[in-house]
């Protein structure tokens, strides 16, 4: 009696668990359509929700071994569901070596760190050279540097970009074809930004976005968080660590904000659009949500393979290229340049005729 006691109950406690990990997949995978501004909770799952799914698989292997086959579709329904934000983060497709032969403009968004603040100009010149190699015609650069050591760097890349916009010190859009019109999205509180350029591409007039959204702080949090525990602090309850995650959830919050103004300046547009940065959140999160609104997602449309764009010891994909419907993707895809916490992300467009 004891052992069938004893059976019955962790039969109980994994049902139980199973319920929950479904109850909060289900929240999290709809947790970016609300405002983190009320709803911080819903908002963080949205963060685990990688873990949830897996732990969704490792529930259908369980259910199946043990043939509960009733019990395996709850899991199996519910990772189904989460098909489409799983296509945000992977792409089976493989790239299509042939796009850049084709007519249509060249996107690159690239967090370039300040260039690492070197001193020589080496890196700002590396990063032209790679523009070159990958036949950017429109670069989007977040924590840019004008100048490296005494040589300004718009000096040396107007060779290749003819045209410049420039927003916030640290914002700046390089063209190959002429700007027409530029403006600058300051947000209050803070030094992160946004800024839009009119490009005359043969004719076709585009809008390109580059933003730049409010950090989100989990690096320096899991930092300061190891430094306390590794001098015997109890992390939990400790008023500094405390401070820290409230200044990560103020960042979430502050980026909720921020996008909702970018989205209503991309809805005020009376060309076709282009909108890439470094956001600094995930995937279904408000932000990606608000900012997406009707566009379509570069990576989802013509990505391949594994869609991290930030560097860090949490790979995270945190930049992104959309653009609306009278565009097409060709292809999207990044490099592996180390000179940044980022990598840089590419992107061939063709208009869409009749749109």
């Amino acid at each position: 009696m004891g052992r069938l006691a004893v059976l019955k109950y962790m039969a109980a406690m994994l049902l139980t668990l199973q319920l929950v990990l479904t109850i909060f997949t289900f929240v999290a995978l709809f947790g970016g359509n609300v405002t983190p501004v009320g709803h911080s909770a819903r908002a963080l799952l949205v963060y685990a929700l990688p873990l949830l799914i897996v732990a969704n698989v490792v529930m259908i292997v369980y259910w199946l071994i043990r043939r509960k086959w009733l019990m395996a579709l709850v899991p199996v329904v519910t990772v189904a569901c989460c098909v489409p934000y799983i296509g945000t983060l992977w792409q089976f497709r493989s790239l299509d070596k042939n796009a850049d032969a084709q007519p249509g403009l060249k996107i690159a968004t690239y967090n370039v760190y300040m260039f690492n603040r070197e001193t020589s100009g080496f890196i700002a010149q590396d990063v032209l050279a790679e523009m070159r190699r990958q036949n950017v015609d429109v670069l989007c650069m977040q924590e840019y540097n004008e100048v490296s050591g005494e040589k300004k760097n718009s000096e040396s890349y107007k060779g290749y970009f003819p045209y410049m916009a420039v927003g916030r010190s640290d914002m700046v859009i390089y063209s190959r074809y002429p700007i027409k019109d530029t403006r600058k999205i300051l947000f209050n509180d803070t030094n992160s930004s946004a800024m839009w350029a009119d490009i005359d591409v043969k004719g076709d007039r585009v809008r390109v976005f580059n933003v730049h959204l409010q950090t989100t702080g989990i690096s320096s949090t899991m930092h300061q968080a190891a430094k306390l525990q590794g001098r015997g602090y109890e992390v939990e309850g400790n008023r500094f660590l405390e401070a820290i995650l409230g200044n990560y959830m103020w960042g979430m919050m502050f980026r909720s904000g921020q996008s909702i103004l970018v989205a209503n300046e991309v809805r005020a547009s009376q060309y076709p659009v282009v909108l890439c940065g470094d956001f600094n959140d995930v995937p279904y999160s408000f932000v990606y949500n608000t900012l997406l609104g009707s566009m379509v997602d570069g990576f989802r449309e013509c990505g391949s393979g594994w869609s991290a764009t930030y560097r860090g010891k949490k790979a995270a994909r945190i930049d992104y290229i959309f653009h609306d419907e009278a565009l097409q993707g060709l292809s999207y895809y990044k490099t592996e340049l180390t000179y940044s916490d980022h990598y840089p992300v590419f992107m061939k467009l063709k208009f869409n005729s009749g749109k």
